[in-house]
C-alpha cells in the first residue's frame, strides 16, 4: 500500500514508525481512563463501597493519561508532518529531475497549469496523507484491535456481540471505497483541465479584451469550473451514502452487546462486572476506530496520486549517453531523419550537411519543419529514425550538457528570469565576469536600451522580461550567445522583433556573433541570408533544395516563389 511512497521517503521512514508507535501510545493513554472509570463503577454496582481517596486517585490517573495523550499526540505528529515535508521536498526534487528529462514537446503537451498544479496543489495534498493519515490511521486502528482482543479475555460472548457492528461498517466503508476510486481519474482530470483554463484566461486576458472576446472566453472558463464542480458533487453523491453509513455504525461497537449482554447477565450467562467492564471497553474503541476508518478511507489515494503524479511525467526520456564531447571539429550532419509531433510525421528522411564554419540557412513557408530541424539538431526532441552527428559524434551518445556546452541557441522568443540584466546575460557563462558580461552586452546592441534603464545593465528584468520589448529581449538572449562562445549557433528567428531601426544594429551584433562559427539560422526574411554559404529550401518536412542564392533562383520554383513574396512584402506600405 505504501509501495510508491517508500523510495521518497528515505531515511525519514524512521520518523514516520516513530510517529505511528507515539500516537499510538497517545491512543492508549486515552483509552485507559475508561477502565479507571470501570474500577469506580463495579464496586458501586454491586454494592460495595469505595472511598474518596480512590476516587481522587483514580481521577488523577485519568488526568495524567489525557495529559499523556495529548502530549504523545502532538509530539507523534510533529515527528510524521518532519517525515512528510523531507518526504515531499524528495518527491518535488525527484519530479523535477524527471521534468528535465522529458523531451520539450511533452512538457508543453502537459501546459504550464497542469504542471504548475502537480508540482503544487497535488504534492501538497499527499502531506495530509503522510501526516496524518499513515501515523494516526495505524495508531488509531491498533489500539481498538487490541482492546476487542482483549474483551475475549473478560467474556467472549460479550466480545463476539461487539463485533457484530464491525462488519456492516467495514463493509460499508469498502463499498465507499470502491465507488470512489472508480470516479477518482476522471476529478483530477477535471482539476487538471480547470487550472489549464484558468491560467489560459488570465494569460490570454489582453488579447480577450482587446477583441471584445469576454463573453466566449469567460464561457469556457464558467464551463470548465461548472465541469469541476460537478464532477466533485457527483464523486461526493456516490460516496456520502456510504460514508454516513459507516460512521453511524462504527463507532457503535456496544450497538449489540448493550442490550443482548444486559439479557445474557439477567439469564445469568454472563457477570454483571464483565457485562460493566466490555461496556466501558466499547466506549473507549469507538472514537480511535473511526478516526482509523476515515484515514484508512485516504491511504489508499497515496499510491493512486503518486503513481498520477510519476505517470505524468512518464515519456521517455531523452536519450543520451554519459560520453563526453569527442567529435572531430563540429561538422553536423543529418542522416534520414524522420520525425513526428504524436502520431504526425512531420519531417520526412532529411539529409543534410553542414560543415565547419559555413553559415546554412533554413527558408520555408510556414510549418515547412525549419524550427523543428533547429529543434531536433539541440536535442529538443528524440528521432523517429536516422541520426544527427556533430563532429561525427551521434547527439544521442553523449551527454546532453556536453552537446549544450557547444552549441548556442536563441530562439524566436527568448524568456528571462525576474533578475538583473546583468545576471540574465550570465546565463550564458555563471562564470563571467562584469566586464565580460558588459562587452557581450556592448557587441549585441544593448548599450542603447540600458542606457535608459533606473540601474543600467543591473535593472531587474521583470517576470519573464516583461520590463524589455521583444526586440530589447532578443538583444539580451543574443549577449547570452555571445558571452556563451559556443562553437556552434543556431538561431531560430533570432530578429523576428527587431524593428527597422535597429535591425542593422542586429545584423552587425549577429555578425560578432557567428564569427568563426557553423551556423544554422532559420528565417522568414529571406533578404537577411542571401549571403549565407547554403540555403536549404523546406518543403513539407522535406528538403526541396539548396544551394546558394543565386543558384536556388535558377533551379528552384519553390525559392523564387519565396524570393517573389519577400520582395513583394519589402515593398507594401499603408496608404490613407
Amino acid at each position: 500500500m505504501f509501495s510508491s511512497v517508500r523510495p521518497y521517503m528515505g531515511a525519514y521512514i524512521v520518523y514516520t514508525v516513530r510517529a505511528a508507535v507515539a500516537i499510538s501510545v497517545a491512543v492508549i493513554l486515552g483509552v485507559v481512563p475508561y477502565f479507571f472509570l470501570y474500577r469506580i463503577i463495579a464496586p458501586l454496582v454491586a454494592g460495595g463501597q469505595m472511598s474518596f481517596q480512590t476516587i481522587l486517585m483514580y481521577v488523577g490517573l485519568t488526568a495524567l493519561c489525557l495529559l499523556g495523550n495529548a502530549v504523545l499526540y502532538v509530539h507523534g505528529l510533529s515527528l510524521s508532518h518532519k517525515s512528510a515535508f523531507n518526504t515531499l521536498k524528495n518527491l518535488r526534487i525527484a519530479l523535477q529531475g524527471r521534468l528535465e528529462s522529458q523531451p520539450l514537446g511533452a512538457i508543453r503537451d502537459l501546459g504550464n497549469g497542469r504542471i504548475k498544479k502537480m508540482f503544487t496543489d497535488d504534492i501538497d495534498t499527499v502531506e495530509l496523507l503522510l501526516a496524518h493519515a499513515i501515523p494516526e490511521g495505524i495508531g488509531n486502528l491498533c489500539v481498538p484491535l487490541a482492546v476487542l482482543l482483549a474483551m475475549f479475555f473478560v467474556d467472549w460472548k460479550l466480545a463476539l456481540l461487539s463485533l457484530l457492528s464491525l462488519p456492516f461498517g467495514i463493509w460499508a466503508m469498502g463499498m465507499m471505497m470502491k465507488v470512489g476510486m472508480d470516479r477518482m481519474g476522471a476529478y483530477y482530470a477535471a482539476g487538471a483541465k480547470m487550472n489549464n483554463t484558468i491560467i489560459e484566461y488570465v494569460n490570454g486576458m489582453e488579447v480577450v479584451k482587446v477583441f471584445n472576446r469576454d463573453g466566449e472566453s469567460y464561457a469556457r472558463f464558467e464551463r470548465d469550473i461548472d465541469y469541476y464542480r460537478d464532477m466533485t458533487l457527483d464523486w461526493y453523491k456516490v460516496c456520502w451514502p456510504w460514508m454516513a453509513l459507516y460512521s453511524s455504525v462504527l463507532p457503535c461497537v456496544a450497538l449489540f452487546s448493550l442490550p443482548v449482554g444486559g439479557w445474557f447477565v439477567l439469564q445469568g450467562w454472563s457477570s454483571l462486572a464483565d457485562f460493566i467492564l466490555v461496556i466501558c471497553m466499547s466506549f473507549s474503541v469507538g472514537t480511535p476506530l473511526l478516526k482509523a476508518m476515515a484515514f484508512g478511507g485516504k491511504i489508499p489515494q497515496l499510491n493512486f496520486k503518486i503513481q498520477e503524479l510519476e505517470r505524468l511525467l512518464e515519456h521517455p526520456p531523452l536519450k543520451a549517453s554519459d560520453r563526453d564531447f569527442e567529435g572531430a571539429g563540429h561538422d553536423i550532419a543529418f542522416t534520414d531523419v524522420c520525425f513526428s509531433y504524436k502520431d504526425d510525421e512531420v519531417i520526412h528522411d532529411v539529409n543534410l550537411e553542414i560543415s565547419e564554419g559555413q553559415m546554412v540557412a533554413l527558408v520555408g513557408e510556414s510549418g515547412s519543419g525549419k524550427s523543428t530541424l533547429a529543434r531536433l539538431l539541440v536535442h529538443f526532441y528524440d528521432l523517429d529514425s536516422g541520426s544527427i552527428t556533430l563532429g561525427g559524434q551521434d547527439i544521442t551518445n553523449m551527454r546532453l550538457e556536453a552537446l549544450n556546452d557547444r552549441i548556442s541557441y536563441v530562439a524566436q522568443e527568448q524568456f528571462l528570469f525576474n533578475t538583473s540584466l546583468l545576471e540574465n546575460i550570465r546565463i550564458g557563462r555563471p562564470d563571467a565576469t562584469r566586464e565580460e558580461v558588459l562587452r557581450a552586452a556592448h557587441l549585441a546592441q544593448c548599450d542603447d536600451f540600458l542606457e535608459r534603464m533606473p540601474n543600467g545593465i543591473d535593472t531587474m528584468a521583470g517576470d519573464g522580461g516583461k520590463m524589455l520589448s521583444g526586440g530589447e529581449r532578443q538583444r539580451i538572449s543574443l549577449a547570452r550567445a555571445l558571452l556563451k562562445d559556443a562553437p556552434v549557433i543556431v538561431l531560430d528567428e533570432a530578429t523576428a522583433f527587431i524593428d527597422p531601426e535597429n535591425e542593422e544594429k542586429m545584423n552587425a551584433a549577429i555578425s560578432e556573433v557567428i564569427k568563426g562559427k557553423t551556423v544554422l539560422i532559420i528565417a522568414h526574411r529571406l533578404h537577411t541570408v542571401v549571403g549565407a554559404d547554403k540555403i536549404v529550401v523546406l518543403d513539407n518536412g522535406s528538403i526541396d533544395a539548396q544551394g546558394t542564392h543565386e543558384e536556388l533562383l535558377q533551379s528552384s520554383e519553390t525559392y523564387r516563389r519565396l524570393w517573389t513574396a519577400a520582395q513583394q512584402t519589402a515593398e507594401w506600405e499603408v496608404r490613407a
